[in-house]
């Protein structure tokens, strides 16, 4: 593909952008004296200033330029040919380029676009979303925010009439996911999965963009044509939000910019801003600073204020009722009442969920995904608990949530994470869990210290019979069976002593008694996802089964799921594995460590199962609880003496042929026994604190 590189080099200070309403208060429009103050209907108030070396900006880092052969004239961004829309004080909001592949019925690529941004004192802010839209395509952000950061999104559709008309960007025809805080470049790559042929008719054209969040209205299918307008669309009405500041490597202590009447704050990644102490009003980073306002106002409107507080509160608390029935509180609260016990849902109110998150803090944060937003919290009680606060809004299915709530607090399996209430209070449901305190399984497998993980063989067993044994439990030990639908490693969380969670049903579906399968819209996660679901939508147990062949043969590996970095049949972990083994290769692949910690037939068999839980076919998978005792099996596996030295000698000429050396230059970490519950380390290690993922 033909790559499109527009380069930033802007060295002094981070940026923020985006089009529409400004958040926090706005710079007093007040340039240099003897400078240009407007670009068209754009006003451009010190620190930047118009023109480059002209005195008029902080520094030439801030200088922007305005181009007046448009009409209006437009302004831009250094001498480049990104357009600035807005300045406030803390963000900009300009241009977007979108990335695109068009293709014929022939499933011949006929027009593309790629394209690369940098901004090396700037940072792209986290409200921008990055958007795909196709029913053929899934597409990669990549960059770096002090370390490199990778993610991607797409979007699946196999009729006109999946895709929404609404205006709502979920998942069927465009997608939406976030970006993390601090990136200062960026490029994106558009990907199809069969060229647009399946779905030529409506579908020739695959998009990809970064944007404001909530400035790009989805329109359907019109989107998804070569001959719509949505390129042009987008590029008009559609900006990225960067964020700004003073000196992103000197604190406030080191700065002399702000003048009298303001206050110095440091901003969150470096850099410091400027802003009017409370009660005065200018440009604080100009002469003479800010001056003091009518305090006879302020006394108006504190008046005003208290009594718009009392308004506030009284429509604060109906609306708190409506969204409570509204979301089936009545009716859980009946069904509660006809069960004769409170012990095992707890209703919270929104004061109590607010107070434990502090206010659903940034900071609180530990976790983002599809279908909602994860905080840390901790209740009146000193409980730490997750708290889960969902993205979708469906009250027509209100009776089938409260079901499913009261079946999810009755599944009691020490591999489980236990839901422990909700709150129906809000907009939209939100959930209260137990918490569990050290990450995920996909952050113990690729995130080891010194690129090695701290999973021995024996622990790696243990936390797959765990995994195993929930899901089993799940499937047919509960009062309907149910199918998590999104089994990954990022949804195995581990706790303080590294016992295994299966958490996250928020794609979880229930299954009547007597059915064996359910007709679902295809959700899950990209390289987990089981491809006979994907081609019938029709969801079973077995799917489950197969998206924990991935996370066995991720533990065998220590390989993703899908490998960026790898390439052909290697980057589909999947299909890799399976071709491995069928091939007799299986010792290949295996992450050298484990081949010095398992025997030869131990880990052949564990193989060899995982490749019976990726068929292709669901028929010929083994079912969880299957799989569960086979795993068990496997752990408690001996053999006689001289059979375990003979396997060693084996497995150590194994290694050596496949590393060429010796991995280890200090001893191997101990696990416990085969049997035991206790799993402890000889060796201190360091874990980091679960942080969002």
């Amino acid at each position: 593909m033909l790559l499109h590189i527009i380069l930033l080099s802007l060295f002094a200070f981070p940026f923020s952008m985006a089009l529409g309403t400004l958040q926090g208060s706005t710079i007093n429009t007040i340039a240099k004296p003897n400078c240009q103050t407007r670009c068209g209907n754009i006003t451009v108030p010190y620190p930047f200033g118009i023109g480059n070396d002209t005195d008029c900006s902080i520094d030439n880092s801030f200088h922007v330029t305005c181009n007046m052969t448009y009409e209006p004239p437009k302004l831009f961004l250094r001498s480049s040919d990104i357009e600035i829309y807005s300045i406030s004080d803390s963000e900009l909001r300009i241009g977007t380029a979108v990335s695109y592949g068009c293709y014929n019925k022939n499933g011949t690529l006929i027009d593309d676009f790629d394209f690369w941004i940098q901004l090396s004192a700037f940072t792209f802010s986290q409200k921008n979303k990055f958007t795909v839209l196709g029913c053929d395509d899934y597409s990669f952000i990549r960059g770096t925010n002090g370390v490199d950061f990778s993610n991607g999104c797409l979007g699946l559709c196999s009729k006109a009439q999946d895709v929404p008309d609404d205006g709502q960007c979920s998942g069927m025809g465009c997608c939406q996911t976030s970006i993390p805080k601090g990136l200062s470049k960026y490029n994106v790559t558009l990907y199809t999965f069969n060229n647009h042929r399946a779905v030529f008719p409506f579908n020739d054209c695959g998009y990809a963009f970064l944007g404001e969040e909530g400035s790009f209205e989805f329109r359907g299918v019109h989107d998804l044509y070569a001959d719509s307008d949505v390129v042009e669309r987008i590029e008009s009405t559609v900006p990225v939000v960067v964020d700004w500041v003073i000196a992103p490597k000197e604190g406030c202590s080191e700065s002399s910019a702000c003048k009298e009447n303001s206050s110095c704050y440091e901003v969150d990644g470096g850099g410091y801003r400027c802003r009017c102490n409370n009660g005065y009003d200018g440009n604080p980073y100009l002469d003479p600073g800010c001056q003091a306002t009518v305090f006879g106002l302020l006394a108006i409107l504190l008046g005003i204020a208290g009594i718009l507080y009392g308004i506030r509160r009284r429509r604060l608390t109906k609306l708190q009722e409506k969204f409570f029935e509204q979301n089936g509180g009545v009716l859980l609260k009946q069904k509660i009442n006809s069960q004769g016990s409170h012990e095992a849902m707890t209703l919270f109110s929104t004061t109590q969920l607010r107070r434990a998150t502090r206010n659903y803090s940034k900071d609180n944060i530990i976790g983002r995904g599809a279908y909602g937003i994860v905080y840390k919290g901790i209740l009146s009680d000193q409980r730490v608990v997750a708290i889960k606060k969902s993205k979708i809004v469906d009250g027509s299915q209100a009776e089938q949530f409260i079901n499913e709530v009261l079946i999810l607090t009755q599944v009691i399996h020490r591999n489980v994470v236990k839901l422990l209430g909700c709150c129906l209070e809000e907009e939209v449901p939100i959930l209260v869990y137990e918490f569990i305190s050290n990450n995920t399984l996909y952050h113990h497998i690729h995130s080891g210290l010194g690129g090695m993980s701290w999973l021995s063989w024996e622990n790696r067993l243990r936390v797959a019979v765990e995994a195993a044994s929930a899901l089993a439990y799940l499937h047919s030990e509960t009062i309907m069976s149910i199918i998590h639908r999104d089994v990954k490693s990022t949804n195995i969380l581990l706790d303080d002593n590294y016992t295994a969670k299966i958490s996250d049903f928020g794609a979880s579906r229930l299954v009547p008694l007597h059915h064996e399968q359910v007709t679902t819209l295809i959700q899950g996660t990209l390289g987990y996802l089981d491809p006979e679901y994907f081609n019938t939508s029709q969801l079973t147990e077995k799917s489950d089964v197969y998206s924990f062949g991935v996370v066995l043969a991720e533990l065998i590996t220590g390989k993703k799921p899908i490998g960026v970095d790898r390439y052909n049949v290697e980057k589909n972990l999947a299909t890799h594995f399976v071709k491995s083994v069928t091939e007799n290769h299986l010792y290949e692949i295996v992450e050298p460590r484990k081949l010095h910690e398992g025997t030869l037939e131990q880990i052949q068999a564990v193989g060899d199962l995982t490749k019976r839980c990726l068929s292709l076919q669901g028929i010929d998978r083994p079912t969880m609880k299957e799989v569960a005792v086979e795993l068990d099996r496997l752990r408690k596996f001996t053999t006689h003496p001289w059979v375990q030295q003979q396997t060693f000698q084996d497995t150590r000429s194994l290694v050596l042929e496949v590393e060429h050396s010796d991995l280890y230059e200090v001893p191997l970490v101990s696990y416990g026994t085969r049997d035991g519950e206790s799993y402890s380390s000889s060796t201190d290690m360091v874990f980091e604190e679960n942080k969002p993922r």
